[in-house]
């Protein structure tokens, strides 16, 4: 049945970093209650890229293209690098996006804008235009670590270290923020064998959503693994069952150069401490199957 409510949604991604973006873009627009405004290419640094976002559009185009969306899905370029300070944005389509989709949100109908990378074209948006922070806007970020010592992996969280300067922007900004540490995206783990048997062989996106993700982890990871976290995908579950997700509310901090948190702002922001990954999961591998039923 067709929902009636949609919910107005804009996916910030830096598709090409891993293999986690491609599930949640997928889910994302295969879901009715999402009315997915636009799809904004991030960059993702230059440790493994020096055209990093480019690459992350390109990966855009081909889910669009197994999923037969091309020309039926906004997809915009943002910004190529890092904003160069905190007073400085990167102009870019993605930005002027995010700005003109929130000037057509409402308490009724916010917009919710899913960074599953780096906050840079979010606090370009408000560098550029610091009157959104006022309007009726929902920012859900992958990033940072966890609250309170709780720490995942070693080293400045990805997400955050490349643009640290725009996280601070963003949280120094006084927008609606819902942050998913890495402390509870890491959890959204899926193996090998329940991609294969829950999905595989039900459409060519399915088989390209698994066979990128084995190549991934064996591009890139020191040891055998059979298994991949789809850390982005709770930034999809969220908006399409808030209630899924448990959070607390703690004053908006700063991030040090080490990834650390610094006393900020104190605006108060959301911060995510569990999902609901059965919903998360099973909601996604119906919906791609279905989608391979119907293709």
């Amino acid at each position: 049945m067709e929902p009636h409510i949609h919910r107005r949604v804009i996916i910030d991604t830096d598709a090409k970093n891993e293999a986690d973006d491609q599930f949640a873009i997928v889910h994302a627009l295969l879901s009715p209650s999402l009315d997915v405004r636009g799809l904004v290419a991030a960059q993702f640094g230059a440790s493994r890229s020096d055209r990093s976002m480019e690459e992350s559009r390109e990966e855009i185009d081909l889910l669009l293209d197994l999923m037969g969306l091309e020309q039926q899905v906004t997809v915009a370029n943002g910004a190529p690098t890092a904003i160069p300070d905190e007073q400085t944005p990167r102009d870019s389509e993605g930005a002027q996006l995010i700005i003109a989709e929130s000037k057509l949100a409402t308490a009724q109908q916010p917009l919710f804008v899913a960074f599953l990378g780096p906050l840079t074209d979010m606090a370009s948006a408000i560098l550029l235009d610091p009157d959104i922070v006022h309007r009726d806007i929902v920012v859900i970020w992958i990033g940072g670590v966890g609250y309170g010592g709780v720490e995942t992996y070693p080293g400045v969280e990805f997400n955050l270290r490349n643009d640290i300067a725009a996280a601070n922007v963003v949280y120094d900004s006084g927008i609606t923020v819902w942050q998913v540490p890495s402390n509870v995206y890491s959890q959204v783990s899926v193996s090998y064998a329940e991609l294969e048997e829950k999905i595989g062989g039900t459409s060519k996106l399915a088989d390209y959503l698994i066979s990128q993700t084995v190549e991934w982890n064996r591009r890139y990871w020191p040891e055998p693994i059979e298994s991949r976290s789809l850390g982005d995908s709770p930034a999809i579950s969220l908006m399409l069952y808030p209630r899924g997700g448990n959070f607390r509310i703690v004053p908006a901090p700063r991030f040090g150069q080490e990834g650390h948190y610094l006393p900020g702002s104190g605006h108060p922001i959301r911060v995510v401490e569990s999902v609901d990954i059965r919903f998360l999961l099973e909601d996604m591998f119906a919906k791609i199957r279905k989608f391979g039923r119907e293709a």
